[in-house]
């Protein structure tokens, strides 16, 4: 007979959106304030039984006819970038609910666009959280702490504020193709997504937010969290922690039962890793701690204390990979079978591209999906920090490609201070905490570098030079030799040069200035120029401009690659052009 387990919950939401103070009230608990300097220490997740859910949102639960079926609730507390609304479990998504937090007063912005894209891939059913409604100039709470009752009890103009940002977030979102409407007056909620305003600093709302996760749940996901009674142990590896000399794996246990001695494979890039499990301790009702188990049932968040059996040199547990108990030899091919269908099917890379690490195999695939979306090709995909090996790899590939993204990752210690300065500087690192800035700064690090690889290309072209003749003639002829100021572009020796009527005047044998030779003269500067061939009071005069000479081939290349030019240079090719189509009017064209 089949029993229903706690569905998992993980709450999501742009930066700075309140989405870590909104968990926080949800499960009861101030881990922000609590800790020395405001730092939060990571808890990764909150069991909230049942009768706590009936404590807290009863009252609601009753107003809104919604029966409580489900045992409880299980959050996962993840860093607040939106790759980790991805952790994955065999099958899908490993949250079965979520909650997008977004800040009423800011809407939908890059990492919300993230979330909702992952959320809709997944197809996890979510509510919206719309939080800082008490930075509404003028509102005021109801006693009771339930919105329902204070979204009727505010002054005209305040109403007025919060409808005008209420309509503006839901036009935000149509154009997401998500229907959304505030909780209280939907009516069915297979074709709506409800919004419940909050304030995690007031605590208003917060209570609703349970009572909707309890009828969307139950709603939606009683086939997805039902339990046979013969179900096998699977579960996600959430992180793997290290206190004193023993090493613990934080982990959900999402389908059946796990039990002390049973023998369980965790998933890998290569083969899977065979361990048993040694000890179990299962997180206690609200962060109380941990009870240490013989066994426990799903869904259930757990440190685990393994005994490796049978792991490969070099071969390490990693973040975000499934695990399940086997009992036979069969049952433990079937699983390495499925385990590398699976993470092929995740992680798909590209003959060529740039590295990406990530420090989950959840935030890995949802780094990955993000490039895909942009175009980005990736190479090499992996999970850990960015190790000395990596940069070496890196710094081999090609111009362009010479780049690793990390995401939520650091430099691996083995990376010393002399790999830093001779690999480093021909390698670009790019980390951060959240993944749209990192694909931000790899597009504008994409950009420059396309514009500086074009460049090169039109640097095998003659330079594009305006000169202007300054008075100071120190040689007539054999060669000419004076003085010129560079009005635009670039001056270089061996160009051709020409006067205003087209006329050729020969090519700039030699640059001086300040008495050094030089190979090039840049806008602005004053040079001395010997020209062979040409006799300066019979050819030349003082004041006179002279031009690149173009062929028609050379100044279409330039015009296809304007962009690349700077103004001056633009202008330069301009001048060319009017001189050139004084003799043929489609010159260049």
């Amino acid at each position: 007979m089949a029993r229903i387990r706690q569905p998992i919950v993980t709450v999501a939401g742009h930066v700075d959106h309140g989405k870590t103070s909104i968990l926080d009230r949800i499960r009861g608990t101030s881990i922000q304030e609590g800790e020395a300097g405001g730092i939060t220490q990571k808890i990764s997740f909150t069991t909230m039984p049942k009768d706590v859910i009936v404590k807290r949102a009863g009252i609601v639960l009753e107003k809104f006819n919604i029966p409580l079926e489900i045992p409880g609730f299980l959050f996962i507390d993840t860093p607040g970038h939106a790759a980790f609304t991805n952790l994955r479990k065999r099958g899908g998504s490993l949250a079965d609910i979520a909650v997008l937090v977004i800040d009423i007063n800011e809407g939908v912005k890059p990492q919300t666009a993230e979330v909702l894209q992952i959320l809709k891939a997944n197809k996890t059913p979510f509510i919206i959280a719309l939080n800082k409604i008490d930075n509404i100039s003028g509102w005021k709470k109801a006693e009771s702490g339930f919105v329902f009752e204070s979204l009727d009890k505010q002054a005209i103009n305040v109403s007025q504020n919060y409808e005008e940002k209420f309509y503006t977030l839901i036009g935000a979102l149509n154009a997401y193709k998500i229907d959304a409407e505030v909780y209280t007056k939907i009516k069915d909620f297979t074709k709506q997504v409800a919004i419940v305003p909050c304030s995690a600093r007031t605590g208003e709302g917060i209570n609703e937010i349970i009572a909707m996760l309890c009828a969307l749940s139950q709603r939606f996901l009683k086939e997805r969290i039902s339990i046979a009674d013969n179900a096998v142990g699977k579960g996600v590896i959430l992180e793997v922690k290290k206190e004193k000399t023993i090493n613990f794996m934080e982990s959900i246990l999402y389908d059946g039962v796990l039990k002390e001695n049973d023998e369980i494979a965790i998933a890998s890039f290569d083969d899977v890793i065979i361990t048993k499990i040694r000890n179990i301790q299962q997180a206690l009702p609200l962060n109380k701690g941990y009870k240490t188990e013989k066994e426990v049932e799903a869904a259930s968040g757990m440190r685990l204390q393994l005994i490796n059996k049978e792991s490969k040199e070099g071969q390490e547990i990693l973040p975000g990979m499934p695990f399940q108990v086997f009992k036979t030899e069969k049952e433990l091919e079937e699983i390495k079978k499925q385990f590398k269908k699976e993470i092929s099917q995740e992680i798909q890379t590209d003959g060529e591209g740039i590295m990406v690490k990530a420090d989950s195999l959840g935030s890995l695939e949802a780094l990955l999906v993000l490039l895909k979306q942009k175009q980005i090709r990736v190479l090499k995909a992996g999970i850990g920090d960015i190790t000395k090996k990596d940069v070496y790899i890196a710094a081999s590939l090609e111009e362009g490609n010479k780049v690793i993204l990390g995401f939520n990752v650091q430099l691996a210690e083995d990376i010393k201070e002399e790999t830093k300065e001779r690999e480093l500087k021909d390698v670009l690192i790019l980390t951060n905490e959240v993944v749209y800035r990192i694909i931000e700064d790899y597009e504008e690090y994409r950009k420059k570098k396309q514009m500086e690889i074009e460049r090169k290309k039109l640097e095998e072209l003659p330079a594009l030079v305006k000169i202007k003749i300054l008075d100071f003639v120190f040689r007539n002829s054999n060669p000419a030799i004076f003085g010129v100021v560079v009005e635009g572009g670039i001056l270089k020796h061996d160009i051709n040069l020409i006067n205003k009527k087209d006329e050729r005047i020969g090519h700039v044998k030699a640059i001086q200035h300040e008495k050094e030779n030089v190979k090039k003269a840049e806008q602005g500067q004053e040079v001395a120029i010997s020209i062979p061939g040409v006799n300066f009071e019979r050819q030349l005069e003082v004041g006179e401009h002279l031009f690149s000479n173009l062929a028609e081939s050379q100044f279409r290349k330039f015009k296809d690659n304007k962009d690349l030019l700077t103004e001056a240079e633009k202008k330069v090719l301009m001048d060319i052009a009017e001189i050139k189509r004084k003799s043929n009017n489609v010159w260049g064209v």
